[in-house]
């Protein structure tokens, strides 16, 4: 298949591409590098060195010997040339993780803020109008996340793949319906998230697009078997406040002797997914199109849940580092359940990498390998959702 990887230069879309190359797909990255530049903003670098693009991409081709193309584009801004890319490929499927991913960073600051909204949504509703122009029988499979849910609502109920069944009541008349599961978005980044996916019911219902959106649990692990090949195939490893996920900062911490940095009570339970299984999701949402003219197709993409408490004293216990609990700079309850459908994808033949499974000696070796590059400045999270009330 010819496949577009949107983004594919960051944490997610770099072993998605390899891997969809590895199985042999026709690759194109399109990315304008714009996380390489967030980094020096932040002044936090990946804890992995991370070549530049050219690097990767021609140590991949004297790897595999299987060329991976690249092209340089801001999605959300330069629309004639996304559509004219789109025409020119026509690409089967396009694999879009072109959107700012974290956050605690779109929490920063109104700028931070507005740049999350401008980036994500006009990057999604830009992908999808030039579908409509050069390539509607394109496939899109879009790295949504099991944030769209929100974790205050289900109260031990199962949550299912996007939909519910649901009863209107109105002036006297009941009529029964299936809907999106209710949004209730815990950031500016979250939220972004559920206004793609009203872009994706629209455009799935007027002009008959095949969208496929993948509600993503946190990714933890760093490496697949693509990245391992090479050094300077190697991954994204974030450690610092805005962009390191919880499981990867935990095993950091632990692999330089930090305490482990729990916000506020730890009782936020989580969806986890293995970057390993990420790839292997994405390649099999890729290779199962939903047909056109159809409803969007939601998977939820996690594999196992954990009350981050539990994480924390699991990894103390596994390393002797302590447990430290901080002030939660988030607006979120201190305590939730979590239960999560992932039929699909298991239907589709995905066997989970647990947690039980020994990868997190392995992220803590990568951390210790890599410590002398870690800024402990930066591993606390300052981001804060609510603004502090002045002092009196």
């Amino acid at each position: 298949m010819k496949i577009i990887v949107l983004g594919g230069d960051g944490f997610c879309g770099w072993p998605t591409a390899l891997h969809l190359s590895a199985q042999g797909h026709q690759v194109t990255i399109v990315d304008n590098l714009v996380r390489r530049v967030t980094d020096i903003e932040l002044g936090a670098e990946s804890l992995t060195p991370i070549a530049p693009i050219e690097e990767r991409l021609a140590a991949w081709r004297e790897t595999r010997n299987t060329p991976i193309d690249f092209v340089a584009l801001d999605v959300a801004r330069d629309y004639d040339e996304l559509e004219a890319l789109f025409r020119d490929l026509q690409p089967e499927a396009i694999v879009h993780f072109a959107e700012q991913r974290a956050a605690p960073y779109s929490m920063k600051s109104p700028r931070h803020k507005r740049y999350t909204v401008d980036n994500n949504v006009n990057a999604t509703h830009s992908v999808l109008c030039a579908m409509v122009e050069a390539a509607p029988d394109a496939h899109l499979v879009h790295l949504g996340t099991m944030g769209v849910y929100g974790y205050g609502k289900a109260k031990g109920m199962r949550i299912p793949e996007g939909y519910i069944d649901a009863t209107l009541h109105s002036g006297g008349v009941s009529t029964d319906v299936e809907i999106l599961y209710p949004v209730d978005p815990g950031s500016v980044y979250h939220m972004t998230k559920t206004l793609d996916q009203l872009l994706f019911l629209y455009y799935a219902k007027n002009d008959a697009l095949a969208i496929t959106d993948l509600h993503q649990g946190i990714v933890w692990g760093t490496t697949t078997e693509e990245t391992e090949l090479d050094d300077r195939l190697v991954n994204r490893f974030d450690y610092d406040g805005d962009y390191g996920t919880v499981l990867n900062r935990f095993l950091m911490q632990a692999a330089i002797g930090h305490p482990l940095t729990v916000h506020g009570t730890g009782g936020q339970t989580r969806a986890f997914i293995h970057i390993r299984d990420t790839v292997r999701c994405i390649e099999r949402a890729v290779s199962t199109p939903p047909e056109r003219g159809g409803r969007v197709r939601i998977m939820n993409q996690m594999t196992e849940t954990h009350r981050i408490r539990d994480l924390a004293a699991m990894i103390s216990g596994m390393t002797g580092v302590p447990v430290e609990h901080l002030d939660n700079p988030r607006k979120e309850a201190s305590e939730n359940d979590l239960v999560v459908a992932n039929d699909t994808l298991i239907g589709l033949g995905l066997s989970p990498t647990k947690l039980s499974d020994g990868l997190m000696n392995e992220v803590v070796a990568i951390a210790r390998r890599y410590a002398d590059r870690c800024d402990r400045s930066k591993i606390v999270c300052s981001s804060r959702w609510v603004k502090p009330l002045a002092a009196e």
